[in-house]
């Protein structure tokens, strides 16, 4: 006879029968049976009624539980075909798997190879969140662990953490919301790749069906998948447009995505963008391709790639390439933000070494660097000058005492198609001394700022080519004190410092008419302009100093939480020469003995409330410049107000040659209107124009396992054009959004502006 191989079932079997016939003929006192502890592999087994032959088909009746590793088997019956390891259970039954949970009415199970089928399936794949239930105090979108959950006709175990459902529906809701769902003929859920695949599907959204589609995958985990993402739908000025992204995941390190638009007033134009990822370098390439625009009668198109990767230690290299078809392509396809900063287009490729050393570094910077310039019409002269090529070099080192000694150099070549071209050699030696305590500071600096130009011929007018040098010594010193006291703020204990400081600086004048203007600029007069040797940007023009720059600050920094409660600065640039110089370079006459009054208010009031708020005065014209001042209530993510006051007496009219006066009242909201929705607003309005220049209205509902966005915008785009744009997002939990998003609109429009998915419904 084959020798019976006792199993932990049969085991149990016969120590349960033992303990009934032992309890019949003696004391009736409790027994307390070993329990053997469980191993890997083995199965479990208790019921209220078990019988059956041992090593063949065990059945088990009354709150049968059986346990195998990470599976769990609840169910009113059961039988068990040892040899296989094989169970059938019913007439109800819940199976747990790790987090994943299937109920349902009858199930065939291979518990070795976690395979089998079950009828009636109701099912929850992954962990809920215990905070977002049904008509919760505390929901939302953007948690962690999103959990799918659904019911179906027939469910197929097909390996472990892999189901095949059919005519099934899911959602990533919580027990009770059945707000959306995405039903489909046959759906794969394969926990062990992270992929899921419906066929046959379509998605019903409050009991509407909305989307359809013979297949679709999608990841389960949030992560990367090739495949379609949502289409999205955008409308206003531009045309009606509607756009299906394919992401394509090439390997780890690369990706891309292909989107084909399809405008009604301007065509059908194909997007694209490749990604990559090395541990030594990284970029994009990116391009819009539009074959016949209607509009225009031709093709369109914008191209940009940007790089960067280091070469060796210390070494690195990179470009950025932008390129469009027409001066107002992003007028047509652009949105506020690329229209305002994309005037003059970047094209630059560079190397830079940086080294260092015990109290010491220096870098080197090659550089080419050029423009695309989109103006309409094109006026060459207001084209930058090329960069062909630039070298730049800076050093730092430090000395014993508190010194140390400086180096900014570069030798540039500049171009340009109707402008004197010409080589510029700058190098800047200096020293300085940092006397630096808790009390205060003292910087002196002193330096030398040497200038050669080489300039080339002009043909068309006739200017002949010649070398000027400049050399102007520059001696500053900077130096400040620290004071702080107690003081009561608001009924609160703080600390109020008062930090007066002390500038001076010393430049020599020099007539620089007959130097070229190559890449300065005019900085704007603020308080940090106002500690700084040369007002200019660029190397062309150096201001003559001989001045004083007087400037108070006082703070009250809250003593329990260290919030700066309040700060008021105040300060003001003194000449004590009359010499000044103009853009052209050519020395003027200054009749003032002082810039303008410069005050600043701001801090965080309350934790709620925040107020920035700065002023300009003008002492000779006895006149206010200009001033700004906003306030801004945000007692919690949600909850935005902000009101904004711009003032200016003779300002540059946005981004063209322009000036006239500026008044400008902007008023921006984010506020909660009834349970789960929230208004959205936004109004920039020009008092000397008479007309809004950006208007701005939405709604947003948060449900918790699902968001919609409508929000509308126009704003004005040049002197005489206006852009509007309306924006429609249907975004359902764990599967993404529906339509074009307006997130990043609404974070430049209204400050303080919270995505509702971030936020905790109360």
């Amino acid at each position: 006879m084959p020798r019976l191989q006792p199993t932990r079932i049969s085991l149990a079997l016969a120590a349960a029968f033992s303990a009934s016939f032992a309890l019949a003929d003696s004391d009736p006192a409790p027994i307390a049976l070993p329990v053997p502890p469980q191993s890997q592999g083995q199965t479990y087994v208790t019921a209220d009624h078990m019988d059956g032959q041992m090593q063949d088909n065990l059945k088990a009746r009354g709150k049968v539980v059986v346990t195998r590793d990470n599976q769990k088997l609840e169910s009113d019956w059961l039988d068990y075909y040892q040899q296989q390891n094989r169970v059938k259970a019913g007439d109800k039954f819940r199976l747990t798997r790790d987090r994943d949970v299937v109920t349902g009415t009858t199930l065939d199970y291979l518990l070795d190879s976690h395979t089998g089928n079950a009828q009636q399936p109701v099912f929850v794949m992954g962990t809920p969140e215990q905070q977002n239930t049904a008509k919760s105090k505390n929901r939302s979108l953007s948690k962690s662990g999103v959990a799918f959950r659904g019911d179906g006709r027939e469910v197929e175990f097909t390996g472990p953490d892999q189901y095949r459902l059919k005519d099934s529906r899911v959602n990533a809701c919580v027990v009770g919301d059945d707000s959306w769902y995405l039903k489909s003929g046959t759906l794969d859920l394969n926990y062990a790749t992270n992929i899921g695949v419906a066929r046959n599907a379509h998605l019903e959204f409050q009991g509407v069906p909305i989307l359809y589609t013979p297949w679709i995958d999608f990841p389960l985990d949030g992560g990367r998948k090739s495949g379609f993402l949502s289409p999205t739908f955008k409308s206003g000025s531009s045309g009606t447009e509607f756009a299906i992204p394919y992401y394509w995941n090439i390997a780890p390190n690369y990706d891309a995505t292909i989107t084909p638009h399809f405008n009604t007033k301007h065509g059908t134009m194909l997007g694209a963008e490749f990604r990559y990822l090395q541990p030594d370098y990284y970029g994009t390439i990116y391009t819009e391709q539009l074959p016949n625009d209607p509009t225009t009668g031709g093709s369109r198109f914008a191209w940009n790639a940007m790089h960067r990767q280091t070469l060796a230690p210390g070494l690195t290299f990179g470009y950025d390439y932008n390129y469009v078809s027409d001066v107002n392509y992003f007028k047509d396809f652009g949105d506020r933000y690329t229209i305002a900063t994309n005037t003059n287009l970047l094209r630059q490729a560079w190397f830079n070494y940086g080294m260092s050393w015990e109290g010491g570094n220096a870098n080197t910077l090659l550089r080419m660097q050029r423009y695309q310039t989109l103006e309409d019409p094109i006026i060459p002269a207001d084209q930058p000058y090329a960069r062909v090529p630039q070298i730049a070099f800076t050093a730092n080192q430090k000395l014993p005492e508190g010194f140390s000694a400086n180096l900014q150099s570069e030798l540039t070549r500049f171009s340009h198609p109707t402008l004197q071209s010409g080589d510029r050699f700058v190098a800047y030696p200096s020293v300085s001394w940092n006397f630096d305590r808790s009390w205060g500071f003292l910087k002196p600096k002193i330096g030398v700022h040497y200038t050669t130009y080489s300039l080339d011929d002009m043909g068309s007018t006739g200017t002949q080519g010649k070398h000027i040098t400049r050399t102007l010594p520059i001696f500053s010193t900077d130096s400040g004190l620290y004071f702080e006291r107690d003081a009561q703020l608001f009924g609160e204990e703080h600390v109020q410092t008062l930090e007066p400081r002390l500038y001076y600086v010393y430049i020599p004048a020099r007539d620089q008419s007959a130097i070229p203007n190559f890449d300065t600029a005019e900085n704007d007069f603020n308080f940090s302009q106002m500690f700084s040797e040369n007002r200019f940007s660029g190397s062309d023009r150096i201001n003559p100093a001989n001045q004083v720059t007087a400037a108070v600050t006082t703070r009250f920094i809250n003593s329990e939480n260290g919030l700066e409660r309040l700060r008021l600065m105040v300060g003001q640039r003194y000449y004590l020469n009359q010499t000044n110089i103009n853009l052209a370079g050519q020395l003027t006459d200054n009749k003032d003995t002082g810039s303008d009054l410069l005050m600043s208010l701001g801090g965080d009031l309350t934790r709620d409330w925040r107020l920035d708020s700065s002023y300009e005065y003008n002492q000779e014209l006895g006149k206010t410049e200009r001033y700004n001042a906003q306030v801004r209530y945000n007692p919690e993510p949600g909850k935005s107000v902000s009101l904004r006051y711009r003032y200016g007496r003779y300002e540059q009219i946005g981004d063209t040659t322009q000036y006239g006066p500026l008044r400008q009242v902007d008023l921006a909201v984010q506020w909660p209107i009834a349970r789960q929705w929230y208004g959205l607003a936004r109004e920039n309005y020009s008092l000397i124009d008479r007309k809004p220049l950006e208007q701005l209205v939405g709604l947003e509902y948060n449900d918790g396992c699902w968001s919609l966005r409508f929000v509308g915008q126009r704003y004005v785009t040049d002197l005489t054009n206006t852009k509007t744009g309306i924006f429609v997002q249907l975004e359902l939990r764990g599967l993404g959004g529906l339509g074009s998003n307006p997130s990043s609109e609404l974070k430049l429009a209204i400050p303080g502006y919270t995505p509702i998915n971030d936020i905790q419904q109360h």
